[in-house]
């Protein structure tokens, strides 16, 4: 929704982002989706007309950086999103931006996945920083979400630096009172002024580069001196430093134990360069201090190493006291801070409950056309008489890992699924059967599809084409047809890919038509077996739940299924081979949840009684 007027909104720390920078003129933004970090570019999409934003689903996070740099290069404030993860794909870039500089402002959003909640790591992207000379800024609220994407464009255009935002899950994703301004908005078009000793990164320039990436990065620091996003709160003699939403733990558990009058707080925010003229100022007179970061001891390190340095002489406590891994929590925190104060008390005890709700562990949807992929797969591997090794990817597809499917052996990152085929193809006597959805494949396959060309290796390499980027709320990708700000484009498919690379077998399937999908697969085994080269078999059927959704809207017509109750002889064999959701165990038969089924027939077909029928729409 378009805001212009001064008030205060609800908003996710992902939206309070987004409203950071239309406030802050960011003329142009980019990413790939991934959580905790989608809904910053999925919100300034929505709303690209309105503010005359450029707004783009890169194919991956390192061409979404790239995009957004050049937006800066050409003089135009840029941001670019992605999850921790991402900047893996991204760092590259990264580092040689850091040593270019920029000239329009360029906010990169690290958003990090403590607990990994929905990440294959927990790791700290706030040492990016440390490593590339990039200055590193960390939000305590929504509402500092908002405003330090703004100050995080002005330093950056000010000082010529590009600067790394770090968000965590429960920021992302936290709701919080914003309070937000109008909004000024200049029409600017970009303007790219040759300059190749600055752009270029030859080791003739590169040399030089770095000492102006330094030299850059001490001026930063000064202005971080006086950051109103950093303060020091009372003057006891006893110290904690708390850095981004830690500084909400730590306020929460010091007014539970009661003991805002007994220390010292430090507030920091700009965690890259440390401020060390406040840090000097608040360290000089302490006996002890406490140090509460998410995740790695960054902050903690450097401070000891100051007060070696400075020969001062305090105590520093931190991950002795605060977990090293997972998330923060007002438990944990309250538990470190009353070890650090010596205060012994009774802690709040979790509400015991009189009985536990069933596990739920996320599995595939309703009719979700993977699920009849994935046992396809396995039938064709009956079929044939082999044993195979499952290489998979990062998706929804992932889920295929529990049972009853259990088709996924590996998952490691984005793409590795075919480079790890390539390997296991060499190595391993078995037949290799990856599967990666089209996004994924997209994002990161095709260099390792080429691989497999380049030094032969054959492998089946399942393209799980669903249209969208499901997992993550079904963004576009570029076999979708469709862009980030609703532009009809050309589709690019996997199989016209996978063909350009060299594939010889490639084929496309639904697999909602099972029994064609099995062959297919079972023919694909044997050109592996024959050692003809990769092959490539693309199931495409839209997300199950798009389908729903256009059920309900009358756009299509779904052939359900449902059970005889007479002929449900109550063996669970569909629920043990299948595992949707929509079949429910029922006075000791099975029923089928309407409101869920969308006629995938999987059921129907594993049923050894004939029980399952079709009703029609």
């Amino acid at each position: 929704m378009k805001i212009d007027q001064e008030e205060v909104v609800l908003m996710l720390g992902n939206e309070a982002i987004a409203r950071g920078a239309i406030e802050g003129d960011v003329q142009v933004a980019t990413a790939y989706p991934g959580t905790p970090s989608t809904e910053i570019v999925e919100t300034l999409a929505s709303l690209a007309k309105e503010y005359d934003m450029y707004v783009e689903w890169s194919t991956n996070e390192k061409v979404a950086f790239e995009v957004a740099l050049a937006a800066s290069y050409c003089g135009l404030r840029a941001l670019t999103a992605m999850k921790h993860v991402g900047l893996n794909v991204a760092s590259d870039s990264l580092f040689s931006s850091a040593y270019t500089g920029v000239k329009g402002g360029f906010i990169i959003v690290s958003a990090d996945d403590p607990s990994c909640h929905s990440s294959q790591n927990e790791q700290d992207n706030r040492i990016y920083g440390l490593h590339a000379y990039i200055p590193v800024i960390e939000p305590s609220s929504p509402q500092e979400a908002k405003d330090m994407v703004i100050y995080a464009l002005e330093i950056s255009e000010l000082h010529g630096v590009p600067v790394i935002l770090r968000t965590t899950t429960r920021l992302s994703h936290a709701r919080g009172p914003v309070k937000i301004s109008p909004v000024k908005r200049s029409r600017k078009t970009g303007l790219f002024e040759r300059n190749p000793e600055k752009f270029v990164c030859l080791p003739i320039n590169a040399r030089r580069m770095r000492i102006e990436a330094i030299n850059r990065l001490k001026a930063v620091e000064e202005a971080f001196n006086n950051s109103k996003f950093n303060m020091i709160e009372g003057s006891s003699k006893i110290g904690i430093i708390a850095c981004g939403l830690a500084y909400a733990h730590v306020s929460e558990a010091l007014e539970y134990l009661q003991a805002h009058n007994n220390v010292s707080l430090l507030k920091l925010s700009t965690i890259h360069p440390l401020p060390k003229k406040m840090m000097i100022k608040f360290l000089e007179d302490k006996e002890k201090v406490l140090i509460v970061e998410e995740l790695e001891p960054l902050i903690e390190l450097q401070v000891k190493a100051l007060c070696h340095d400075l020969n001062l002489d305090v105590k520093i406590h931190g991950k002795d006291l605060i977990p090293l891994a997972g998330e923060l929590t007002p438990q944990k925190v309250l538990h470190g801070i009353s070890s650090f104060l010596g205060v012994k008390m009774e802690l709040p005890q979790e509400i015991e409950l009189k009985s536990q709700a069933p596990p739920r562990p996320p599995i595939l949807c309703a009719g979700c056309p993977h699920r009849s992929t994935f046992y396809a797969i396995k039938m064709a591997v009956k079929r044939k008489k082999v044993d195979a090794i499952y290489p998979s990817d990062i998706g929804c597809y992932t889920l295929g890992y529990y049972p009853p499917l259990e088709v996924v052996d590996t998952t490691i990152c984005m793409g590795a699924s075919a480079g790890l085929s390539c390997g296991f193809a060499k190595f391993s006597n078995k037949i290799v059967i990856a599967t990666v959805g089209e996004s994924t494949f997209l994002h990161a396959c095709i260099p390792a599809l080429i691989n497999a060309i380049h030094n032969p290796s054959s492998f089946v390499l399942v393209v799980l084409d669903n249209s969208f980027t499901a997992m993550t709320g079904h963004q576009p990708n570029p076999a979708t047809g469709i862009n980030a700000m609703g532009q009809q484009v050309k589709p690019v498919l996997p199989e016209e890919i996978a063909k350009a690379c060299g594939v010889e077998f490639c084929k496309v399937v639904d697999p909602y038509d099972l029994e064609s999908t099995i062959s297919c697969i079972a023919e694909a085994i044997e050109h592996v077996q024959k050692g003809l080269g990769p092959a490539v078999v693309i199931a495409r059927r839209k997300c199950s739940l798009m389908l729903l959704r256009e059920h309900r809207q009358g756009k299509i017509k779904l052939s359900k299924r449902q059970v005889n109750p007479e002929l449900c002889k109550g063996c669970m064999v569909c629920i043990k081979l299948v595992g949707c959701p929509a079949l429910i165990p029922r006075n000791e038969k099975v029923m089928i949840d309407d409101n869920m089924c969308t006629g995938c027939s999987l059921c129907e077909h594993v049923c050894p009684h004939k029980a399952i029928y079709v009703v029609e729409s």
